[in-house]
């Protein structure tokens, strides 16, 4: 698996990271979803220069000319809730893409709150078969959910490439999509932090991203 990690060098993510860890700037849920969103922008335009590309011819007022535009059929997909607004910066980039949503959540399985097994319960999403799937979710922690959508999507048929899109990354969780998904798939981040404290929650990490964009849930 291929791991494209954004913090190893300097550009403007690193302003809406800034931002996003910062528990003062959190306060406000518009500004933190607006930056999920931004990174959402700027991952899926770097990723829109691996696609392949197909001349389409334009007429202009004044004449025609070949253009460039991506051939490959693409599904935007995530994993609810708190990929919701990491998902609307992809479809700014990809606007003719399709889309799929997956309800795999974590749910701790001790008293203690150390331990989390992944509950997966709906999904809505095309065929994959063919296509260019991108799973976008901000926070791959153990990186089970995220297995859980991948395998969940691929049940919808082969997609011709695979891409895994989050905003902050353990190595626990790399390990876990080492382990589980296929060879040629790549993996975007805007960052990889040291790992998780005893709750599985990433440090430093900024918190939980599904209640800092839409509130605290029971």
């Amino acid at each position: 698996m291929k791991v494209i990690n954004f913090s190893e060098q300097n550009s403007v993510l690193n302003q809406y990271m800034a931002e996003l860890r910062d528990k003062s700037y959190q306060k406000n849920r518009m500004l933190f979803r607006n930056n999920i969103e931004r990174v959402g922008e700027v991952m899926a335009y770097e990723l829109s220069r691996t696609l392949t590309y197909k001349p389409k011819t334009v007429t202009t007022p004044l004449g025609t000319l070949d253009i460039p535009v991506p051939k490959d059929d693409v599904i935007v997909a995530t994993v609810l809730r708190a990929g919701l607004p990491f998902h609307n910066g992809f479809l700014r980039i990809f606007d003719k893409a399709d889309n799929a949503f997956v309800s795999a959540y974590r749910m701790y399985t001790n008293r203690e709150h150390t331990e989390v097994g992944i509950h997966t319960e709906y999904m809505a999403s095309p065929s994959a078969k063919g296509k260019t799937l991108i799973i976008c979710d901000p926070m791959l922690a153990t990186g089970g959910s995220m297995v859980a959508a991948y395998e969940a999507l691929l049940r919808t048929g082969r997609p011709a490439a695979v891409h895994i899109a989050c905003v902050i990354a353990t190595p626990d969780g790399i390990e876990m999509l080492q382990q589980n998904v296929a060879d040629n798939v790549t993996l975007w981040c805007a960052a990889i932090d040291p790992g998780m404290n005893e709750h599985k929650y990433i440090v430093p990490g900024f918190g939980d991203c599904g209640d800092l964009c839409y509130g605290e849930k029971l």
